[in-house]
């Protein structure tokens, strides 16, 4: 009792520990589900069975076959024990060099994402958008929340590529086109990160004109350049120029933070950083709609030729591949 009392004085312990007892709840009740489900539908076999009910036996199969992909996932999911795993996320899409071209596919990729996080039941919320210059996007950031969004969504980091008959080319011509995706946390504000204001640069400006639909058209845009590392965080999402500068400071404060984690991977992870680690410039995936179609993972090799699906968010047998790659890399290694 002595230790419970003062673990309750000490509040980023006991949050801490809350957080921690949540998970396990939730991955406990997940498992109680499973199995009273496979009990369930056992004892539904075996009364089916005896009455020669092949429509019943057919649709037994096909539930006992969603219970396989839902326990899939529930054991993907229970890997993410990583520090900030279980916190919400920040992705950015940028497109690359092409102009409207790359433009589009940046466009295409914010659909792919909104739609995936949307079909998990997570929270989107743009928090800057930049029109593209005759269509799409060229920048977006988005904050997707909900349980592990960040777990599941930080092997998304890198070069994405587009190869497809161009809409935009009169003469039916085939480009490629490249978007980058970066995907960091959103950290509590009990996680100290000590920022020198003397170290950053804080512009205003005027987001209407280059703002996309989702933005306040308001003088109040707010952007933070972070000058020892280049970073730069941008908001235009409030009409108040103090609540577009707090959410900037917490968008620094996360890329900071995110940049810590990479290079305590790095340290631990020395002797595979160069085949495993995925960084900026890394091309990870391609999207290849003609002249044949097919979706493929450069780094785990799973592969799709349903890109339409791909394209509508169904993304999860990449993500539970990398994440699986990923965890197999570790115990390997240890």
């Amino acid at each position: 009792m002595s230790q419970d009392a003062n673990l309750w004085n000490d509040a980023a312990a006991a949050k801490k520990l809350m957080s921690e007892k949540n998970t396990l709840e939730e991955n406990i009740g997940r498992f109680e589900h499973l199995a009273g489900s496979l009990k369930d539908l056992s004892e539904l076999a075996e009364l089916a069975d005896a009455e020669n009910d092949d429509a019943m036996l057919a649709d037994i199969m096909q539930q006992l076959e969603e219970l396989r992909q839902e326990a899939r996932h529930s054991e993907l999911e229970a890997l993410l024990s990583g520090e900030v795993d279980a916190n919400d996320a920040y992705l950015e899409v940028h497109a690359g060099s092409g102009g409207t071209e790359a433009q589009d596919w940046a466009a295409m990729l914010l659909r792919m994402y909104s739609r995936w996080a949307e079909n998990h039941k997570y929270k989107v919320e743009y928090i800057e958008e930049t029109e593209g210059d005759v269509a799409g996007i060229k920048s977006v950031t988005l904050k997707i929340s909900g349980h592990n969004a960040y777990g599941w969504l930080k092997s998304e980091t890198g070069v994405h590529r587009l190869v497809r008959i161009s809409p935009f080319d009169s003469a039916g011509r085939r480009h490629t086109s490249f978007a980058s995706i970066g995907v960091y946390p959103v950290i509590d504000d009990d996680i100290e990160i000590n920022i020198n204001e003397a170290d950053c640069r804080i512009d205003t400006y005027r987001a209407s004109g280059a703002g996309g639909q989702h933005i306040n058209k308001t003088d109040s845009a707010i952007r933070i350049t972070h000058i020892p590392t280049g970073i730069v965080v941008q908001c235009q999402t409030q009409r108040s120029q103090f609540q577009n500068r707090e959410s900037a400071w917490k968008m620094l404060k996360s890329r900071l933070y995110e940049m810590e984690l990479k290079k305590r991977e790095e340290r631990e992870q020395n002797m595979r950083d160069a085949q495993s680690d995925i960084g900026w410039g890394y091309q990870i995936r391609s999207y290849v709609l003609q002249p044949y179609k097919m979706v493929k993972d450069l780094r785990t090799e799973v592969e799709t030729s349903d890109c339409k699906a791909v394209l509508d968010g169904d993304i999860d047998l990449f993500l539970a591949a990398a994440l699986a790659g990923k965890v197999g890399q570790t115990c390997s290694a240890g």
